[in-house]
C-alpha cells in the first residue's frame, strides 16, 4: 500500500482526520483516547510529561523536583502555541488554576533549547524552560529522545511533583476506514513504543514546544 506522510501540526480535535484530509495521525491527547468524538478511534502509546529547567539558585533545584505552584510563580518559556494548541492550552489552564495571571513566554528561537536556556539563565526574574512532552510519566528514568551532551551549566533539570502536566501519545484514525487498514494501524501502534532507556540527565537540542 502507498503511504503519504504529512508533516503538519494536529489540533486537539484531530480535524485533519475528521475532515478526511488524512486517514490517520500520530499526535498528543490531553484526554483519554476513549473521549475522542466519533468517528475517531485511537490507540494510546503511553503517557508523557515535560522536562523543566530551572535556575540552580531556586530552592527546588536542591530537591530535584518542583511543584506546580512554584512553577506558576515563575516566568516560563514554552511554545509557541501554534505548534500544539491542545497541549499548550491544557497546560496553561493547569497553571492558571494555581495562578490566574500565569501566561507562557514564547521561546526566543523556536527550535533551539540551548538558546532558550541561555535566555532563561540571563533573565532578570526567575525563569524556567518547559519542554514539550518527552519523559515517560511515572517511570523516570526514561526519555523518548536520544541523549546528547549536557547543553547548559547555568540551568538545572528538575521533575514536576505529582505529574500535573501530562499528555498521551496516540495513533488516531477515522473509524470508518476499511477493517484491514484499521488492523494495520492497530498493529503498527502496538509495536511503536519501545522500553524506556536509562536516563542519563542529558538531552538533545530539541524544539521547546514539541
Amino acid at each position: 500500500m502507498d503511504i503519504s506522510w504529512q508533516e503538519t501540526p494536529l489540533d486537539a480535535g484531530f480535524s485533519l482526520i475528521r475532515q478526511r484530509r488524512a486517514d490517520a495521525g500520530l499526535g498528543w491527547l490531553t484526554d483519554r483516547p476513549e473521549a475522542l468524538p466519533a468517528p475517531l478511534d485511537a490507540m494510546s502509546l503511553g503517557d508523557f510529561e515535560p522536562d523543566v529547567w530551572i535556575p540552580p539558585a531556586h530552592p527546588a533545584a536542591r530537591r530535584g523536583t518542583i511543584s506546580l505552584g512554584e512553577l506558576a510563580r515563575m516566568d516560563v518559556i514554552h511554545g509557541p502555541r501554534r505548534l500544539d494548541p491542545g497541549i499548550y492550552d491544557a497546560w496553561t489552564g493547569a497553571l492558571q488554576a494555581v495562578n490566574p495571571r500565569f501566561a507562557f513566554t514564547d521561546p526566543p528561537v523556536r527550535h533551539s533549547l540551548p538558546m532558550a536556556l541561555s535566555f532563561a539563565a540571563a533573565a532578570d526574574r526567575p525563569t524556567a524552560v518547559l519542554t514539550g512532552p518527552g519523559v515517560i510519566t511515572a517511570s523516570r528514568p526514561g526519555l523518548i529522545r536520544l541523549p546528547r551532551a549536557m547543553i547548559s551549566q547555568d540551568m538545572v533539570l528538575a521533575g514536576l511533583q505529582d505529574h500535573p502536566l501530562t499528555a498521551t501519545a496516540a495513533v488516531v484514525w477515522n473509524g470508518d476506514l476499511p477493517r484491514p487498514l484499521q488492523q494495520i494501524l492497530f498493529d503498527a501502534a502496538d509495536g511503536i513504543t519501545p522500553p524506556a532507556p536509562d536516563r542519563t540527565g542529558e538531552h538533545e537540542s530539541a524544539g521547546i514546544g514539541r
